[in-house]
């Protein structure tokens, strides 16, 4: 018997509403993309619930992203300067307290109360898509450096972790950790490469590398009714990242990221 999953995103429910919003906030990022030539695509867990559940993860209350460093510069810019008055562009560059390395583009008519984000002086909270970075990579053993050292500095630097021994370290390592980051990136770009890595400062996100065939050239998926971008082979994707993911994870497992969601308007 199929499990009834309304009891998580039925009709009515605060958390349909909010997938709803999101939904919208990425036809805007895909106009923009359209619009300029931007090759982006579904990722982490909106592609596993759009091969999955045709649309969200029943439990899930926020959506992902993915697109090449160059590319990504690109659409920062853009975001920054077209998107419509109820959305707003969030990265380090807008919001001084913001220790991500990947950008969000938020709804300003509704709060999300995050625990990760909490009391943390962040400017906006409202429901967002994740956009991601992916890195090229020349060497598995830059993934190393990149995971464990950058990362993990820039958030020492800009205080995630309670520490004030760890913040004076990340002050002190962040400018060679950039060095080397830029070195990294110059090496992937004149180093003839077949994959992508994701570059985004999240321990998670890290974990794999991809082939660019898996990528590219991107094909098209339905998410919730509307067609998207998304990876060359799905299948070949998501088993990379998740193993078996067509399969339900137990009720004890199924994350629902925020604590608290409020809508203004």
């Amino acid at each position: 018997m199929e499990e009834n999953f309304s009891v998580y995103n039925g009709k009515g429910t605060k958390l349909r509403k909010a997938q709803l919003r999101i939904l919208d906030i990425l036809i805007e990022v895909d106009i923009i993309c359209k619009k300029h030539n931007i090759q982006y695509w579904l990722d982490y867990g909106t592609l596993l619930g759009a091969v999955r559940h045709g649309g969200f993860i029943p439990w899930d209350d926020d959506l992902d992203i993915s697109i090449p460093r160059k590319d990504y510069v690109k659409l920062c810019k853009l975001l920054m300067d077209e998107l419509p008055e109820n959305l707003v562009f969030q990265d380090e560059t807008t919001d001084n307290n913001y220790f991500l390395k990947f950008a969000k583009v938020r709804d300003r008519n509704s709060f999300l109360d995050d625990p990760i984000m909490r009391n943390r002086g962040i400017k906006e909270h409202g429901l967002y898509i994740d956009i991601f970075p992916l890195e090229k990579l020349f060497s598995k053993k830059m993934k190393t450096f990149i995971e464990y050292i950058y990362g993990n500095v820039y958030r020492r630097y800009k205080k995630f972790y309670p520490s004030k021994w760890k913040y004076i370290s990340g002050i002190l390592l962040l400018p060679f950790a950039k060095c080397l980051i830029m070195i990294i990136r110059f090496l992937s770009f004149i180093i003839p490469t077949k994959k992508y890595f994701t570059g985004c400062g999240a321990p998670f996100y890290y974990q794999h590398t991809y082939y660019f065939k898996y990528i590219f050239p991107c094909q098209t998926i339905v998410f919730e009714g509307y067609t998207f971008n998304a990876p060359n082979d799905p299948h070949l994707y998501l088993q990379n990242i998740y193993g078996d993911y067509l399969k339900i994870p137990p009720k004890e497992k199924r994350i629902i990221h925020s604590e608290r969601i409020e809508f203004y308007d």
